[in-house]
């Protein structure tokens, strides 16, 4: 299977997605919206991943980028996204994605919904740096939710479109590249906690989570 990516900062690349992909086989390539490069045709992939974004595209390149996901949600093939990307699928299905009253940023804890059907543990940690939310769209799954955050994520389709507000392809390295380079004023995020990186087993986990969920995923019919 061929994935491209669609990215929008330098710093949210596609991170343990990529090394995912590759090891399971699959290949992958990228769009760089940041710089300008236009959204490829759907036909040129297999499954689409929308990534993370600091700043949104430039308006001419948001909206293709708009239609693009409109095209894939209405295909037979898999879409995942990711805060900003998770967003943009949210929205394309019906949903409103508006500004959190608690922008979370750092580990929080994530209680499955019962109605979840994400192959993961009652309870676990993961790393959330966020200012929008989106609701739930119509005929999705919730993932599960925060103390402040009641969507954090959802299935919809069987299982062939997955939107994450978490970030599970994050590691030590690149969360404290977004750590020590990213000025928050200009995002309008919360600024990632000094005690992010303290324990390293917690990226481990989140590892862990990212295989069960993307496996899920491709695995969906």
């Amino acid at each position: 299977m061929h994935i491209y990516f669609l990215q929008h900062d330098p710093l949210l690349g596609p991170a343990r997605l990529a090394d995912w992909l590759e090891g399971m086989g699959h290949s992958h390539n990228h769009c760089r919206l940041d710089d300008g490069e236009l959204p490829p045709p759907l036909d040129h992939c297999d499954g689409l991943i929308v990534l993370d974004a600091l700043t949104p595209p430039a308006p001419a390149l948001a909206k293709r980028e708009r239609k693009l996901i409109d095209r894939a949600l209405r295909s037979r093939k898999p879409v995942l996204g990711i805060g900003y990307g998770a967003g943009l699928i949210a929205e394309a299905l019906g949903a409103i994605v508006s500004p959190a009253v608690v922008p979370e940023a750092g580990w929080h804890s994530v209680t499955l919904d019962p109605a979840s059907p994400f192959d993961l543990p009652e309870s676990f940690d993961v790393l959330l740096w966020h200012r929008d939310i989106f609701g739930l769209p119509d005929a999705a799954l919730p993932l599960g939710h925060t103390a402040d955050g009641p969507v954090q994520g959802f299935a919809w389709d069987l299982g062939r479109v997955v939107a994450l507000q978490c970030h599970l392809e994050l590691d030590a390295v690149r969360t404290r590249a977004l750590q020590q380079t990213v000025d928050p004023r200009r995002t309008q995020r919360p600024p990632l906690p000094a005690d992010v990186l303290d324990d390293p087993r917690r990226f481990d986990h989140q590892s862990a989570a990212l295989d069960r969920v993307l496996t899920q995923w491709l695995a969906a019919p």
